[in-house]
């Protein structure tokens, strides 16, 4: 094993050893408000981009920028190919630029929009993407890069081809996060089929064959859905009776990626599982403190997805 992966290694377990883990979001959750709740804020990492915050919208943006610089961090203490082992797992925030792009563009009021999440070494194609000016622009610099043609130029094909083609990527390029990624295709698949009822663009169709199978996306109902999915999807809805329920399985794959990432962190060994881990670690802390401030800013009041997942 490398200098490079051995330092990473260490890097990625102070990293994740920071969070403020269940207790400290229980902490902010149960804030009788969101003042309150930012105050504690500031006593854990993500106090660099919250400092600032006032609102709910911003407070939890500030979260997720915190996110983004931890794997930035994380990603320059790593060997070149431990960096790329990271792209994929941060196409997140690539996808939420773009969102926030098109919304931008369709916005009628004149509120300034945000500004776009600074992804450094960790951009699949982002420069070339913020300089596309219109939707079917936008679709031709997806095509040419390794997000792939999303099958057509509406603000929806697009972002839904990129969260495919997310799931894509990380399966291929991530072994220890396939099965999360799989299980994450299922569950975009299912609302669209089945909440939205829309039928998917081809290339989404593609993609969500290799990931499930051919069946998942022909199925003529959710039940058959869920009957025809591959064994980390499955397991992820077998107490989901219906579309409506989908939520429930959303924060069961939160709760996959804890329980997963926890396991790789305890990993012995310095390499990428460990790496992986982290990244799941801090993924979901960032996921639980941003439900805690929504829970805060009603009042303390937690909401069953955050109960389920603390």
């Amino acid at each position: 094993m490398s200098a490079g992966w051995v330092a990473g290694t260490v890097r990625a377990r102070a990293l994740a050893d920071r969070c403020p883990g269940a207790a400290g979001a229980g902490e902010i959750a149960a804030c009788p408000s969101l003042d309150e709740a930012l105050r504690r804020l500031t006593a854990t990492p993500y106090v660099r981009y919250a400092r600032e915050a006032t609102g709910l919208p911003e407070a939890q943006r500030a979260v997720s920028a915190m996110l983004l610089w931890h794997l930035r961090v994380l990603a320059g203490w790593l060997p070149r190919d431990g960096a790329r082992l990271l792209v994929p797992l941060a196409s997140g925030f690539e996808v939420a630029n773009v969102a926030a792009r098109l919304a931008s563009s369709d916005r009628r009021d004149s509120g300034a929009p945000q500004p776009p999440y600074r992804l450094g070494a960790l951009e699949t194609a982002w420069r070339r993407l913020s300089e596309a000016g219109t939707p079917a622009q936008l679709r031709a610099a997806l095509a040419a890069s390794p997000w792939g043609d999303p099958g057509g130029d509406t603000p929806w094909a697009l972002l839904t081809g990129m969260r495919m083609a997310a799931a894509r990527r990380t399966a291929v390029a991530v072994p220890q996060a396939r099965g999360w990624a799989v299980a994450r295709a299922a569950l975009l698949i299912a609302r669209e089929l089945f909440v939205h009822g829309r039928r998917l663009p081809e290339p989404v169709e593609r993609d969500a064959a290799r990931l499930l199978g051919t069946r998942a996306s022909a199925a003529a109902s959710f039940r058959e859905f869920r009957e025809v999915l591959p064994v980390p999807a499955r397991r992820l809805v077998a107490d989901v009776e219906e579309p409506a329920q989908l939520w429930r399985a959303e924060t069961g794959w939160w709760r996959t990626v804890r329980d997963d990432g926890a396991a790789l962190l305890r990993d012995g060994r310095h390499g990428p599982g460990v790496v992986v881990g982290a990244v799941a670690v801090l993924s979901v802390d960032a996921w639980r403190v941003r439900a805690a401030l929504e829970s805060a800013a009603r009042g303390g009041r937690p909401g069953e997805a955050f109960d389920a997942l603390a």
